[in-house]
């Protein structure tokens, strides 16, 4: 019952989740059943304390990012427009150490990419009309606990849709991947 309700994609690096819920579609649009906690925690997704909201435009990119101290697993979609949205497995004791998930999210398609603790997280905006993205996090952020990693490390071979992002200060400097593994306090 719950994988006919809530289908679910793995991939090559354990722990993400690629979620899709059923879709109820007539001549007036759809209705569906987005998140049901009960539910997703059966799939191994904590339940959420803290839900976050961003609008972006156009070629923005946000990340990477994670939490050294507490660290967050994330609940990710798309509500308008579409994103390119990365993993990136920073766990140390992980076979795929450095490795990426990558998908698109698309609001017209109600679907969450699940983001367990240990991953750094980033997405760009490739819809022309920008993208509002919400995310269910299992922990409170913690300012003097988040680190990043930089978007464009060749180390990471992640093939953005954007050469020419719109950055914040903050990732624009985010440390090397190189640097993550010397120091992951950053």
């Amino acid at each position: 019952m719950l994988m006919d309700r809530f289908p679910v994609q793995k991939f090559f690096i354990q722990g993400p989740l690629l979620i899709t819920p059923k879709v109820f579609r007539d001549e007036r649009g759809f209705f569906t059943e987005r998140y049901r906690s009960a539910e997703f925690h059966e799939l191994g997704v904590p339940v959420s304390v803290q839900e976050n909201y961003s609008q972006s435009q156009a070629d923005v990119l946000r990340g990477l990012h994670y939490q050294f101290n507490k660290p967050q697993s994330k609940l990710v979609t798309a509500t308008r427009g579409k994103i390119f949205d990365v993993a990136v497995d920073l766990r140390r004791d992980s076979k795929t150490l450095g490795q990426h998930i990558a998908v698109e999210l698309d609001g017209s398609l109600p679907q969450w990419f699940f983001i367990p603790a240990g991953f750094a997280h980033g997405f760009c905006v490739i819809s022309p009309e920008g993208a509002d993205v919400l995310y269910k996090i299992d922990e409170i952020y913690n300012a003097s606990g988040e680190g990043s990693v930089r978007w464009d490390d060749p180390e990471l071979r992640i093939k953005w849709p954007t050469q020419v992002p719109l950055l914040s200060t903050k990732d624009q400097i985010a440390p090397s991947f190189s640097d993550y593994l010397r120091n992951p306090h950053f």
